[in-house]
């Protein structure tokens, strides 16, 4: 069964609100860059990105990660992950790294991300930006900018959908 939770109209002011309060939280976009996670986290990122630069009229660095390599639940992914080093090369010392990701569950995406980070640098601050979070931590991580909280069994997944990947935009609650 699908429940749809968020639509398009609701997903991009929820991105608005998040791109707000990073704005707000910082005090500025100094010293920002935004990091978007492979897949959905990247497009939720360069919306993020476009928000602010029509706020404040200022471009902030926008990179991807690719955090694949950095799991601990490889084994369940692949014998053998493919690590490509050109995906995760930029600058993060001294910086404020926002990571943005579609949805938190576990925190184990979280912790691969700031895996991922420290090997490429010592940034000033590490934040994180989730449209979803659904709760069922394993890993003791929390937001700082959030779209939606939505309670959610272990039975149900929460899938993001965006427009070029998808076909469409918004949020359904899935339930087996």
């Amino acid at each position: 069964m699908n429940k749809q939770i968020m639509d398009e109209a609701a997903l991009k002011r929820a991105v608005m609100r998040i791109s707000h309060e990073i704005i707000e939280k910082n005090k500025g976009t100094e010293n920002i860059v935004l990091v978007g996670i492979k897949r959905r986290g990247i497009h939720l990122g360069q919306m993020i990105r476009d928000n602010i630069m029509k706020i404040e009229g200022i471009e902030i660095p926008f990179q991807t990660l690719d955090i694949h390599f950095y799991r601990d639940d490889l084994t369940t992914e692949s014998d053998s992950p493919v690590y490509k080093e050109e995906n995760n090369t930029f600058e993060v010392t001294g910086k404020k790294i926002i990571l943005v990701d579609d949805v938190i569950y576990t925190g184990r995406t979280v912790r691969a991300a700031i895996d991922a980070i420290f090997t490429m640098g010592r940034p000033s601050q590490i934040q994180l930006a989730i449209l979803i979070d659904r709760g069922h931590r394993e890993l003791p991580f929390k937001a700082d900018y959030i779209g939606k909280s939505i309670p959610t069994s272990r039975n149900e997944t929460v899938s993001v959908k965006i427009e070029c990947l998808d076909g469409e935009t918004g949020v359904d609650l899935l339930t087996d």
